[in-house]
């Protein structure tokens, strides 16, 4: 059943990407990975992963959006004071093992948002213990640079590390996250138990290539056109699977069995297009 959510705060992160925050206990309890069907009134319903409350208040969750289509553009521009609706959470979360001593999150644009999630998770869960966690937070330039500081705030007190990249290497270093994945996994006295990934199709390829060399758990936090969100209308189909019930968090080895993944998917018509 949608529920209707007043928008308490508008947070701008990069040139087009806004953080919309909301009060919502379904939504606070979402775990990492899991995601919202978010319906802008008179425009349409969409898929987002739940983000956090920066201010961890008891209740409060948030959705991050980028504007590129219509109904992302109507969210981008909401304001403050304004009514959505919202329905969930559904889907599979990422799992986390306890005895995961060391674990990398390997995150592009707005795929950071459940991996933010994830890394508040873990510390409510394990405190300040011995688990090291290593985000890499993948952008094109330094312009589309955001969730840097949350990041820091998150991992300071957990042995974390933040390594940021950008394509044109304008901050950070250069090149992309599974880049920097690369030369983490070739630093051989760092041992890695986990490595959890999400953002565009093609680096988390890659990412979950080299888990998968390396003999590391992965998992992936996928994406596809959802329309319901419950498994019904199979608009998610990905392989054999139906993304909002079986995802949209799945295993590494699951993920490259799917002759699909990283080459095809369908738009909203339903039609094959090339990733």
């Amino acid at each position: 059943m949608i529920r209707l959510v007043r928008v308490e705060e508008v947070i701008d992160e990069s040139k087009d990407v806004r953080t919309i925050v909301f009060k919502d206990k379904p939504s606070y309890n979402a775990k990492p990975g899991q995601f919202l069907m978010v319906w802008i009134p008179r425009v349409d319903e969409i898929p987002m992963s739940v983000m956090i409350d920066r201010n961890n208040r008891d209740g409060y969750a948030a959705v991050t959006v980028r504007r590129h289509g219509h109904a992302t553009t109507a969210l981008y521009n909401i304001s403050k004071g304004s009514m959505i609706g919202v329905r969930g959470p559904y889907g599979k979360a990422f799992k986390v093992n306890d005895r995961h001593k060391s674990i990398v999150l390997v995150g592009g644009g707005t795929g950071l948002v459940p991996l933010i999630r994830l890394c508040r998770y873990i510390k409510d869960r394990r405190g300040n213990s011995d688990v090291r966690i290593t985000l890499i937070m993948g952008f094109k330039s330094r312009e589309d640079v955001f969730f840097e500081d949350l990041a820091y705030s998150l991992l300071s007190n957990n042995n974390g590390k933040i390594v940021v990249t950008t394509d044109d290497g304008s901050y950070g270093m250069k090149g992309y996250a599974s880049d920097a994945l690369e030369h983490i996994l070739a630093y051989k006295s760092m041992s890695i138990d986990a490595i959890y990934t999400c953002g565009p199709e093609k680096m988390m390829y890659k990412v979950l290539k080299m888990a998968y060399e390396h003999g590391i758990y992965a998992q992936a936090s996928l994406e596809r056109v959802m329309k319901c969100g419950i498994g019904i209308c199979g608009s998610c189909s990905f392989g054999r699977y139906v993304l909002c019930k079986d995802g949209p968090v799945m295993d590494a080895k699951d993920v490259l069995k799917v002759e699909d993944f990283a080459r095809y998917a369908r738009d909203k018509s339903g039609r094959v297009i090339s990733i």
